[in-house]
């Protein structure tokens, strides 16, 4: 199995788009999504210094055009799953059919601004913790007053809150931890964004989503979420909320990814991908002279295409590792509404719910209780319009 991953704010570097214009219709694209996010991208990501690509009003669309961009040159049709750190969650989420391209730029856009807003409403800052025991690291950041916003693996977690709290942090630091202060401009993913997600709240319901046509892996638990509108719910409300790329990484080690394709500008998710799991191909996309050995890795890695007529019925899935356990209140020949919970996953975090997609009949149970589930695993079948499939 393959998977495609796209890369969150501080992977930029000045010029990095600027082999992508020799790519047909590349720029005019750029200039496309610019008028849509607000911003000149084909300056930003070509002629911008490093003090102007940081700007998050500006990073966040530039990061999701670019992920979007490199996408489209890759048979997204042989990938089985997607996945993206912080905002390159939209840029993910793009390329997986939630969103339209045009949506997902839209959104970083905005993203980006209002984020920046809240990030001058106080001073506030991050760092990250490399190294340490992870209980202590988390019991540390808790003490300084500040919250886990990203938990990435490979011994790296990072802390962002008020800026009085890193300076805690940093005097009291964890034994066998470093301390690095992060050049952000503010705390991201903590209750110090929640202007940002009132004002990306307000705007969801104007978006139209669709379902994800691959596995598509959300950084607020690790799962594979497979309803757009829950996908959107999960975007906007990911601002405020810590990203657990770790989790995201033992979905992938659990589903037996054997390789990994990261857009551009690639490096950090590869990096964190080869700590953690042993033996995945990688291929690093940066220049359009990377995608030919991207798109080799989809042939010998990925999803075969299939002729087969679409099967007339739903099925249900798992959204975590764990247990399956069917809901007391439903049993096969049952009539289940839309959005309906129909069983659970048992994790060590608690049960998590799985919920129908569609209204119908539940036709046979795919998984029996117990019995150990990935996250995307079929676990019940139904039939849109009753009967049998």
């Amino acid at each position: 199995m393959l998977a495609v991953l796209a890369p969150g704010q501080g992977s930029q570097k000045p010029g990095f788009l600027t082999p992508w214009l020799d790519v047909p219709g590349a720029e005019a694209r750029l200039r496309w999504w610019s008028a849509l996010a607000g911003i000149d991208l084909i300056h930003l990501g070509t002629e911008a210094g490093a003090d102007e690509i940081k700007d998050t009003a500006k990073t966040q669309p530039l990061l999701v055009a670019a992920a979007l961009l490199a996408g489209e040159q890759l048979p997204l049709h042989d990938v089985a799953l997607v996945a993206g750190h912080s905002v390159g969650e939209l840029g993910a989420a793009g390329l997986a059919g939630v969103l339209s391209p045009e949506a997902a730029v839209t959104l970083a856009g905005v993203r980006g601004r209002e984020m920046a807003a809240a990030c001058a409403l106080e001073p506030t800052s991050m760092a990250a913790v490399l190294g340490g025991v992870p209980e202590e690291v988390l019991a540390a950041i808790e003490a300084a007053g500040l919250y886990p916003a990203n938990r990435n693996g490979a011994g790296q977690i990072v802390a962002a809150g008020a800026a009085e709290g890193i300076d805690k942090l940093a005097a009291n630091s964890p034994a066998r931890a470093k301390i690095i202060r992060l050049a952000v401009a503010g705390a991201f993913h903590t209750p110090y964004m929640a202007p940002a997600e009132k004002a990306l709240d307000a705007l969801a319901p104007g978006i139209t989503v669709g379902d994800p046509q691959r596995l598509l892996l959300s950084n607020l638990d690790g799962t594979a979420v497979t309803s757009g509108s829950e996908v959107l719910r999960r975007l906007v409300a990911q601002v405020t909320a810590p990203v657990r790329w770790d989790l995201c990484m033992d979905t992938l080690a659990d589903l037996g990814v054997t390789a990994v394709i990261e857009l551009p500008p690639a490096g950090t998710l590869a990096g964190l991908v080869k700590r953690a799991i042993k033996g995945v191909e990688i291929v690093t996309v940066n220049t359009p002279d990377d995608l030919a050995a991207a798109r080799d890795l989809i042939a010998r890695h990925g999803v075969a295409p299939t002729h087969e007529p679409i099967p007339q019925f739903h099925v249900a899935v798992a959204t975590a590792a764990g247990n399956f356990r069917p809901a007391e209140d439903v049993s096969e020949g049952a009539d289940v509404r839309n959005n309906q919970v129909i069983g659970f996953v048992e994790t060590r975090q608690g049960d998590v719910e799985i919920a129908t997609h569609a209204a119908g009949t539940l036709i046979e149970w795919l998984a029996h209780p117990a019995d150990p589930v990935a996250p995307g695993q079929p676990v019940a079948r139904l039939h849109p319009a009753g009967g049998t499939a």
